[in-house]
């Protein structure tokens, strides 16, 4: 009866063993467990990009390039947790039915994880319901458009660098506050880019708009030049000159103004800003005395040579980019925002879904040490705009000189 009570005691605690073993062992996945939406593996992400390599915003294509260079950095130097970046990035040309082409590729066909930091409004805006029905991260949208910070109808597209309307507010108080009797000619470009830059000057001028703007002319990105249009622009005799054009277009208007040898006070879309791609072409001497604003470093200012951002980044460019142009601002805006990208995979472990990636950059707030001291990144559930200061600036002829204070660019 002894040996019988023992072994049933035995065979009890064995069982509760067990029981408490297969219960521990159920619970562990729940903790550790990795969860992967299409384009994960425990080695690789898939990322998707459309740049337009060719067409008339080529001049954009270095920032593709770039980034392919820095997800090659990554993945030298053991990928994101772990995972290699596999970096797949088409040519739209600049052309909207193209991008959607491409994109129904990249998310049907190649099956990427997200579209990172496709670049253009029109482009962007031809596939983002698409983007948003498909529930796949239009992440960092390489536009400054505002209709990339609506989460309430677009969950699942957010921008990146400061939006058009809230920098073309920053230079319209600028001129109400330095220059409020001055008349201004405006050139833009015939679409949502442009159109942003209007609707921002518009919300600062206000009834003063009719008044003030004496030539408020577009032009077609499929037109050779905008030469016709600056000529337009001068017989109505303004005293500003505010130049809302994409890089090519930008450096025609430099051009022809000096040709023109008329001296307006010229403002100009931050997104020209780039010394080695614009005002270069345009001629530096040409461009002595341009206004714009910025929120990234300029690679071209020795002030920030001994700055640690700017000194891995020269590192990077050395040894994955040699034979770029370093007077081209594109490269350090790729840098940016694959780095942001790069810390998003981080933070978002091992719950690499595409709904996790978008809780993830909803909640941001951090700075990237290539951007002037002070710029931060912050995001919220109903904040998708990561950047909205910017410091004017005005170019020397040699380097942009950064002055006055960091402004923010929200309506009021």
């Amino acid at each position: 009866m002894k040996r019988f009570a023992k072994d049933f005691i035995r065979t009890v605690v064995v069982s509760l063993g067990l029981s408490t073993l297969i219960v521990a062992a159920a619970s562990l996945p729940a903790v550790a467990q990795k969860k992967y939406d299409p384009g994960v593996t425990d080695t690789e992400i898939k990322i998707g990009n459309i740049m337009p390599y060719s067409g008339p915003a080529s001049a954009y294509g270095i920032i593709g390039k770039t980034m392919s260079a820095y997800f090659r950095m990554i993945n030298d130097n053991g990928g994101v947790n772990g995972r290699k970046i596999n970096f797949i990035s088409y040519d739209d040309a600049y052309s909207p039915p193209k991008t959607v082409e491409q994109a129904r590729k990249l998310v049907e066909s190649d099956e990427v994880f997200l579209i990172f930091a496709s670049l253009g409004t029109a482009s962007n805006a031809a596939i983002q319901k698409y983007m948003n029905t498909m529930k796949v991260p239009q992440l960092f949208v390489a536009t400054g458009a505002s209709r990339w910070g609506d989460p309430e109808h677009f969950p699942w597209t957010i921008g990146w660098q400061p939006n058009y309307r809230a920098e073309a507010r920053i230079y319209a108080t600028y001129i109400l506050q330095h220059h409020p009797g001055a008349k201004i000619g405006v050139l833009y470009q015939n679409d949502d880019f442009g159109k942003d830059y209007v609707l921002g000057l518009k919300d600062v001028l206000r009834e003063k708009y009719d008044t003030m703007v004496v030539a408020n002319i577009p032009y077609e990105v499929s037109m050779p030049t905008v030469d016709s249009q600056v000529v337009a622009i001068k017989t109505a005799n303004p005293d500003i000159f505010v130049n809302i054009g994409t890089p090519k277009f930008a450096a025609q208007a430099i051009k022809k103004i000096a040709e023109l040898g008329w001296h307006p006070i010229h403002i100009m879309t931050n997104v020209s800003a780039s010394v080695g791609a614009v005002l270069r072409p345009a001629g530096l001497d040409n461009s002595a005395g341009i206004l714009s604003a910025g929120y990234q470093m300029d690679v071209t200012d020795p002030q920030w040579d001994s700055y640690p951002g700017m000194q891995k980044y020269r590192a990077f460019m050395a040894k994955y980019y040699p034979e770029a142009d370093r007077a081209e601002s594109g490269p350090l805006t790729a840098f940016n925002t694959s780095t942001a990208l790069v810390e998003v995979l981080k933070r978002c472990g091992d719950n690499l879904t595409r709904e996790n990636v978008m809780k993830v950059v909803a909640s941001m707030d951090f700075e990237i040490n290539t951007y002037i001291p002070g710029i931060r990144i912050k995001t919220s559930p109903t904040d998708f705009y990561p950047i909205e200061q910017v410091q004017m600036m005005r170019f020397t002829g040699e380097k942009w000189q950064l002055f006055g204070p960091i402004i923010d660019g929200h309506a009021e």
